[in-house]
C-alpha cells in the first residue's frame, strides 16, 4: 500500500488528485495541516509520497511551492491536472434561501464570484480548506451556514449539495505534483513514458541570457509549457527560474541540458515524468 502525504482532509481535491494518480491501487492518505509539514512527512518517513498543488489555470502558480520542492531534495515523479467543481452545500433540509453565510478556501471563494453576485444575500468567509469547512458545517450541525467543496466531501460529511458546479469558469484545472524521495523515484516511473520535465536554474546578470537558454530548448526541439521567475531572497533584482517542458526523444532532452548548462547557474532537475493527463 503506498502511503500519500496531502495538503489538507479527506474529501480536498488533494485527496481527489492522489486517488486519481494512483487509480485502481490501495493507498493510504495522510493530511497535513500546511504544505510545509507534507514535505516535513516526507523527510520523517522517506517511503511516503507526496501530491502538491502547483499551478491553477485561473488564480495562478502556487509560488511557496516553488521553492519548498527546490529545497527539499525530493523529486517530481509524476503529475496530474484535475477539473476543479466547487458545489454549494448545507445540512439537509435547507434551501439557498435559509443560507446566510457560506465557508471556504480564498481561492474556491474568488472562482464563485458569479455564484455570490447572484446570491448577494450570502456572506463568503474565507476558511482554511474546502474539505474543511464542510467537516465545520456538519461537525457543527451549523444551520443557515453552508460550504463550497468537491462533491466527495459533501458525500464524506453528508452535506447535501444545493447547487452544483458553482465555479465561474468551467475551464478550471489544477496541475498536482506528484513528489518523492529521490531513491523511489525510478520505482514509481517504472512503465511510464518520460517526456516531461522541471528545471530550476539562476542566470549571470547578462543582456540575452535567458534568451541564450531558451533558443536552445527551441533547437533541441524541446516545448516550453511554463516558465516561472521568483526573486532569488537576499540577492536584489536577482531570479530564479522555474522552468517546465516536454519532449519527445530523451536523447536530445539531455542534449539539451549539456548544452545550457554552462549558460546556466545552480541549475537543479526536479524531475523527469510523464506528462498527466487532464480529467473532464
Amino acid at each position: 500500500m503506498k502511503k500519500v502525504a496531502i495538503q489538507g482532509i479527506a474529501g480536498s481535491f488533494h485527496d481527489i488528485a492522489a486517488r486519481e494518480y494512483f487509480n485502481n491501487e490501495e493507498i493510504e492518505i495522510i493530511p497535513c495541516e500546511t504544505f510545509k509539514d507534507v514535505f516535513a512527512a516526507i523527510r520523517k518517513d522517506n517511503s511516503i509520497i507526496g501530491a502538491l498543488a502547483i499551478e491553477n489555470t485561473i488564480a495562478g502558480s502556487l509560488l511557496q511551492n516553488h521553492n519548498l520542492l527546490k529545497e527539499s531534495g525530493l523529486k517530481i515523479v509524476g503529475e496530474h491536472k484535475l477539473r476543479i467543481k466547487h458545489n454549494f452545500v448545507a445540512l439537509p433540509g435547507q434551501d439557498i434561501s435559509d443560507i446566510k453565510e457560506a465557508y471556504s478556501h480564498p481561492i474556491a471563494l474568488m472562482q464563485c464570484g458569479d455564484f455570490f453576485e447572484q446570491h448577494k444575500h450570502i456572506k463568503a468567509v474565507e476558511s482554511d480548506d474546502t474539505a474543511s469547512s464542510a467537516k465545520r458545517v456538519s461537525d457543527g450541525k451549523i444551520e443557515g451556514r453552508a460550504a463550497i467543496c468537491s462533491e466527495l466531501a459533501a458525500k464524506i460529511y453528508g452535506l447535501q449539495i444545493l447547487a452544483k458546479g458553482i465555479e465561474t469558469n468551467k475551464k478550471n484545472f489544477t496541475r498536482f505534483l506528484i513528489i518523492a524521495d529521490p531513491w523511489l523515484a525510478e520505482d514509481l516511473n517504472k512503465g511510464k513514458k518520460t517526456n516531461k520535465s522541471s528545471l530550476v536554474f539562476t542566470l549571470p546578470h547578462e543582456e540575452g541570457s535567458l534568451a541564450q537558454v531558451l533558443s536552445i530548448l527551441s533547437y533541441y526541439k524541446l516545448n516550453l509549457t511554463k516558465i516561472q521567475s521568483l526573486p532569488i531572497i537576499g540577492r536584489e533584482w536577482e531570479y530564479q527560474f522555474y522552468v517546465n517542458f516536454k519532449f519527445n526523444e530523451y536523447l536530445r532532452y539531455k542534449q539539451a541540458l549539456d548544452a545550457i548548462m554552462p549558460l546556466t547557474r545552480e541549475l537543479q532537475v526536479l524531475g523527469e515524468y510523464e506528462e498527466g493527463k487532464q480529467t473532464i
